[in-house]
């Protein structure tokens, strides 16, 4: 089956979108972002000079993206290797942000991947560590959102005949292992992943289907050895269960969801989904209002309806001031190319090879117009 490009830039790019609105409220209560914004909350970006920035939960979506894309120009099934080998030299760029040395991740170089912003202390000192964490030995019991948005580009990559549906659900789950072990942060993973690669592949399954058949897939996946499964099942549903009828407040239901640790996040997401009826700015709108981590809660609401609906269907005037959108229309481009029977038309392309072989940028004008 060919894969629609557009949905692959729609779900980076919605990712950056909802991450970049949340960013601006990502440390208020909700009655200071009343307070601050009136009493319909935060209604688009607070750009701070024109430009609506993005914080690590993009650049680490971005980053593990650039190393699936090494693993796969490379013809090698190295997917966890280089996915950590990325996060570690993001994880690098973050304590030394100037640092001009080679690297094999050309988004090294480029500053809105390095900027600091919405910082998780436990992912950096993670990353920093020679023995990272797995779902079968974990690092610690951190439950946050640090490094969920790197399962957002497993379910990118997803092919049938490139693998198995269940390696789907346990990249996922391991990649956000290598910095956080609480089981519901891990199991969210593979949630991600399903629910992504289901919004890509089934396009004319309806929204909620196709997240309830991804907390399915998780749950016949790993029920039998993490018992916490069938707890994410049941929030994931409930949140589902609550968008779809009415309610008074939305920020009321997503203070009551919590949206701090990753399963929490990820519920958010869910009822925000849901409850907007799809709509894209409505759903942004829900996301980010509440008194939890609202960057990382906008940012997997975005790249979950990005994925769904492709970038064709993405409100112009979000895009038009996030300056990082040339970056991930690139990165949506390459891992298109990377699809059977396509990489071998991008072997011998200058960019590509740039990029994806030596680790170096491509000409920067480029980045705002790909």
């Amino acid at each position: 089956m060919e894969i629609n490009p557009d949905k692959l830039k729609g779900c980076l790019l919605g990712l950056a979108i909802g991450d970049a609105m949340g960013l601006a409220v990502d440390a208020k209560t909700l009655d200071e972002i009343y307070l601050d914004y009136g009493p319909a909350g935060l209604l688009g970006y607070d750009l701070a000079n024109g430009v609506a920035e993005i914080s690590s939960h993009t650049q680490i979506a971005a980053f593990s993206c650039n190393g699936l894309l090494l693993s796969l120009a490379r013809g090698q099934n190295t997917y966890l290797a280089s996915v950590t080998h990325a996060l570690k030299e993001w994880a690098h760029a973050q304590h030394l942000p100037g640092d001009p040395k080679k690297r094999n991740c050309w988004l090294c170089h480029v500053p809105q991947m390095r900027s600091r912003k919405c910082m998780d202390a436990r992912t950096l000192d993670a990353l920093t560590r020679d023995i990272l964490g797995t779902p079968e030995n974990p690092a610690n019991q951190s439950a946050g959102p640090g490094t969920l948005p790197a399962a957002v580009p497993v379910g990118l990559i997803f092919r049938p005949e490139r693998m198995e549906f269940s390696e789907l659900g346990k990249l996922g789950a391991q990649i956000v292992a290598l910095t956080h072990g609480d089981p519901l942060a891990v199991l969210s993973g593979a949630v991600v992943a399903y629910a992504i690669a289901g919004m890509v592949h089934a396009p004319d399954a309806a929204l909620e289907e196709n997240l309830s058949n991804a907390v399915q897939a998780m749950q016949t996946q790993y029920a039998a050895t993490f018992p916490q499964a069938e707890a994410l099942s049941q929030a994931l549903t409930r949140a589902l269960s609550l968008g779809s009828e009415p309610q008074e407040s939305h920020s009321a239901i997503m203070e009551q969801l919590g949206c701090s640790t990753c399963a929490e996040i990820l519920a958010g997401a869910f009822y925000a989904i849901s409850a907007s009826g799809g709509d894209f700015d409505t759903a942004m709108i829900i996301s980010v209002n509440h008194s939890g981590k609202s960057a990382a809660v906008g940012a997997l609401t975005g790249a979950l309806l990005g994925a769904a609906q492709g970038e064709a269907t993405l409100p112009e005037f979000y895009l038009e001031s996030l300056p990082s959108a040339g970056i991930f229309r690139q990165l949506a481009a390459d891992l298109h190319a990377c699809s059977p029977g396509q990489l071998r038309n991008r072997l011998f392309d200058h960019d590509f090879d740039r990029k994806y072989i030596q680790g170096l940028p491509v000409d920067s004008t480029g980045w705002e117009e790909a």
